[in-house]
């Protein structure tokens, strides 16, 4: 990663709406997208098609480590593509978020992505979306945030995303999952879930998507004045 390319670091947990927010800023901006999250549900969807077991840690690394990934943002649609295949809408299930959750647990898989992760900071910035982006993947990054929303909300929004997708899904047991994922993901051993040093806290709590890259936004260019 350069030092001289700027980053925005967009961490939080499920449904906090930092996949749209990051999106949205990063075509408000004109910079680079990464997705870390649709990362590990790529391992995961791999491991899956390949046979390889959750219990593979190293064989999981190793896959990791040669997947071609490419990140296509055109208006509000996010498209991910592996082997030059659109997989956007498989990565998008229940099943592939909960495995993908249970691989980002494993060091040799972070570690594997890691340096793939900072790859992606690149001119004329780099807007990344995640649970470790600030306090892992670029701890130097010009702005860190931390991205939430109340449990029952985000546990919402989730549901419709799904809907709108034609997954049929139970909002009580997808609130279960959420709530697991989120356990897991404060408690892993690596790179837990949690606010990254210096990052600014922002509720998306009836607040939309609009108002919250313009507070993200607004945040940018006060840094971006502090340092001239």
């Amino acid at each position: 990663m350069s030092e001289r390319v700027p980053v925005i670091a967009i961490d939080g947990p499920t449904g906090s709406g930092k996949g749209t927010i990051s999106r949205g800023l990063a075509r408000a901006l004109g910079w680079h997208l990464l997705d870390s999250g649709a990362l590990y549900r790529l391992v995961a969807l791999i491991a899956a098609k390949q046979s390889i077991s959750i219990d593979d840690p190293d064989g999981l690394a190793a896959a990791a480590a040669v997947m071609a990934v490419e990140f296509s943002t055109a208006e509000d649609t996010e498209q991910v593509l592996l082997d030059g295949v659109d997989v956007t809408s498989l990565l998008r299930t229940e099943e592939h978020g909960a495995a993908a959750s249970k691989v980002a647990a494993l060091p040799p898989v972070r570690t594997a992505l890691l340096e793939r992760q900072r790859q992606f900071a690149r001119p004329p910035g780099l807007v990344a979306d995640g649970r470790d982006m600030g306090s892992v993947v670029f701890p130097t990054a010009a702005l860190k945030v931390f991205l939430t929303a109340g449990p029952e909300e985000r546990a919402l929004r989730r549901y419709n995303q799904l809907k709108e997708k034609g997954i049929d899904v139970s909002l009580p047991a997808l609130s279960r999952e959420i709530a697991e994922r989120d356990e897991r993901d404060a408690n892993r051993k690596v790179a837990p879930l949690k606010a990254a040093d210096g990052a600014r806290i922002l509720d998306s709590t009836g607040i939309t998507p609009e108002q919250v890259i313009e507070r993200v936004h607004s945040w940018l260019l006060e840094v971006n004045e502090g340092t001239n």
